[in-house]
């Protein structure tokens, strides 16, 4: 089957003639111009995916998918929630937590902290803290032991390493004649961890859930049930549900909205990084304009010619989209390609830059994460080919209608 003549001649103008090779050249800018933009906005996005995941990791590793808390604080009949909970089809996992504000003390050396007591078997059903343990096992805390497992810049700030003894000074206080004297605790230091965020590590502290109990008066009552999903994405549907099942009064939150600052301050900026890259595969586009214009000045005789020989302004148009099409795409396969393997290979790219350099981009001791993590989803790469090629479409419309209506008689009357 014959291809139609439009596209022949497209194809054919893309090459200028041999004295007139400053258009090719144009061409090919234009043509790395957008490769670039397109390359830049894949990997940019990739290492935003891959800033998101880490975040998301690292903050599940503390946080559970889904925590319902007591209403008062306190809840008495734990273990028929969490049986209810483990109910729903989504949930895999339950496991129970007192969480409760203390004083830390050593030596001269005073931090505030959150306290969490837990039961360490079940706790690894429902958050990730074996894995980022310094020192120490999580097994370490054991009923009637009195141990404690800090965070690292917890124990960094009050110089304690495992094996030190520190007190835990409780805010609810004994009544004496004296006046309200405060429960104090000693406690052992039996691991450290490090979750790399410094909200958790500068602030969290783990104990057995006995101990805690004890400590804060709280008998057989825990503060609530910590709750794993199969998806973490249907927190909020699961959170909304339980809301409504649940036989006992209780608040129920989710990962996302304990944290939704983090990632609405991420997707803020990938959102941003998009526009902004975009912008410079619009003036790359543009710049098919310009290669256009000049290309239809060349061609003017034959623009004529085939209008004199039957052609429409219609398939006058379609030969320079085709020209600038062929362009824009060349240019878009390039950038997809270079940018898709530069993404998946960020881990390899950016060590092997900071070796030839001599410097490292995100230095271990200001940054909790010193790589560049980069996650490549073929959903935005979709997306920014398919902006990318309208773009490049849309740069050409003028050329053409210009070409369109190009007069033959006054373009063949100077030749």
């Amino acid at each position: 089957m014959a291809l139609p003549y439009e596209l022949l001649i497209g194809l054919r103008y893309t090459r200028a003639k041999k004295h007139n090779h400053f258009i090719s050249f144009i061409s090919l800018i234009s043509m790395l111009g957008i490769a670039l933009g397109v390359a830049a906005l894949i990997v940019v996005l990739s290492v935003m995916n891959g800033f998101q995941t880490e975040l998301r990791a690292r903050i599940l590793a503390v946080v559970s998918h889904v925590q319902i808390t007591g209403a008062s604080g306190e809840m008495s009949a734990w273990q028929g929630v969490a049986s209810q909970a483990a109910g729903h089809e989504h949930v895999v996992a339950a496991a129970p937590f007192v969480q409760a504000q203390g004083m830390l003390a050593f030596g001269q050396a005073v931090r505030g902290a959150v306290v969490r007591g837990i039961l360490p078997d079940q706790e690894d059903k429902v958050a990730d803290f074996r894995p980022h343990m310094r020192n120490g096992e999580l097994d370490a805390l054991q009923p009637d032991s009195f141990t404690i497992i800090l965070g690292s810049e917890l124990a960094r700030a009050l110089g304690v390493f495992v094996g030190d003894r520190v007190t835990l000074i409780s805010p609810q206080g004994v009544v004496t004649p004296a006046g309200v004297v405060p429960r104090l605790k000693t406690f052992t230091v039996a691991g450290l961890f490090e979750v790399g965020m410094y909200e958790y590590d500068s602030g969290l502290a783990l104990i057995h859930l006995a101990d805690a109990q004890r400590l804060y008066r709280m008998d057989d009552r825990v503060s609530g049930v910590r709750l794993k999903l199969d998806d973490l994405f249907l927190a909020p549907r699961v959170a909304r549900s339980l809301a409504s099942t649940l036989d006992t009064e209780a608040f129920i939150s989710d990962w996302t909205r304990s944290h939704a600052n983090f990632f609405r301050a991420v997707q803020i900026e990938k959102n941003m990084m998009f526009i902004i890259l975009s912008l410079i595969i619009a003036v790359a586009a543009f710049n098919i304009v310009s290669t256009l214009v000049m290309a239809v000045t060349d061609k003017q005789a034959d623009i004529a010619i085939l209008r004199t020989l039957g052609a429409s302004p219609l398939s006058i148009m379609a030969v320079f989209i085709v020209q600038g099409a062929l362009i824009g795409f060349i240019g878009l396969g390039l950038g997809v390609a270079g940018g898709v393997a530069l993404a998946l290979n960020v881990d390899v790219v950016v060590p092997f830059i900071e070796r030839l350099l001599g410097t490292q981009f995100l230095a271990k001791e200001v940054y909790y994460i010193s790589n560049l993590p980069s996650e490549l989803q073929w959903r935005d790469v979709t997306t920014i080919t398919g902006v990318a090629f309208v773009l490049a479409l849309v740069a050409t419309l003028y050329p053409s209608w210009r070409a369109a209506r190009v007069n033959p008689a006054a373009a063949l009357r100077y030749e």
